[in-house]
């Protein structure tokens, strides 16, 4: 079944986004929503080829079901790289509101680890569908770059990390240590170098208990 999929030539209406011609019903939403979650499980453990099938068992729904939401695979490829960076990015509010910045920041940085864990293959496939300046790529790193920026001037306005702290070179640190995600326990690796990170974002600032 797999093989009747059709390759996207370009940015195609599909890959930009535009799946849906009308509002879903709440039930069609619940479908789609399951398949983006299960391709997303299944892109990360077995990347991009993952058979369809598998997906549409661990959605839940059948394969017909997901041809209709779906209609290649690079538009499931497309979706689902979008949701994780929604995902990934709309946890910011979430994460400044419950926890003191600097613990914010950190935690983020971790999901950062896994949504990269997550897109493993994606980059690859997308890159072969669109080009690296599409509206794709660009509203994502967007996104990304402007989580990273609230939550670092949070975090030194809040006066828990250095006053020098800047987002474009703690977000170029996680890029860097996330490079290398081939090996076993390099998710651990990767946590434990938030860590770091964040310790030397935190040196030199006065505790306000101990000024």
């Amino acid at each position: 079944m797999a093989s009747g999929w059709r390759k996207g030539n370009g940015l195609s209406t599909e890959v930009t986004g535009v799946t849906e011609a009308r509002p879903l019903r709440a039930d069609a939403r619940r479908n789609r929503d399951a398949l983006l979650v299960a391709a997303a499980a299944q892109f990360a453990e077995r990347g991009v080829e993952a058979p369809l099938e598998d997906i549409a068992r661990h959605a839940g729904v059948g394969i017909g079901t997901l041809y209709r939401h779906f209609p290649t695979r690079d538009a499931l490829i497309a979706d689902v790289y979008r949701r994780e960076v929604d995902l990934l990015c709309g946890g910011v509010d979430e994460l400044l509101g419950t926890l003191p910045a600097d613990e914010a920041l950190a935690e983020w940085m971790r999901r950062f680890v896994g949504y990269v864990a997550t897109k493993r293959g994606l980059a690859v496939a997308l890159k072969s569908m669109v080009n690296d300046n599409s509206d794709l790529f660009a509203q994502s790193r967007a996104n990304i770059n402007e989580s990273m920026a609230r939550l670092v001037h949070a975090a030194v306005a809040a006066g828990l990390v250095r006053t020098d702290a800047d987002p474009e070179d703690v977000l170029q640190a996680m890029s860097g240590f996330c490079m290398f995600n081939e090996h076993a326990g390099w998710q651990e690796q990767a946590h434990r170098l938030v860590n770091l990170v964040v310790d030397g974002l935190r040196f030199g600032v006065a505790n306000p208990a101990n000024p």
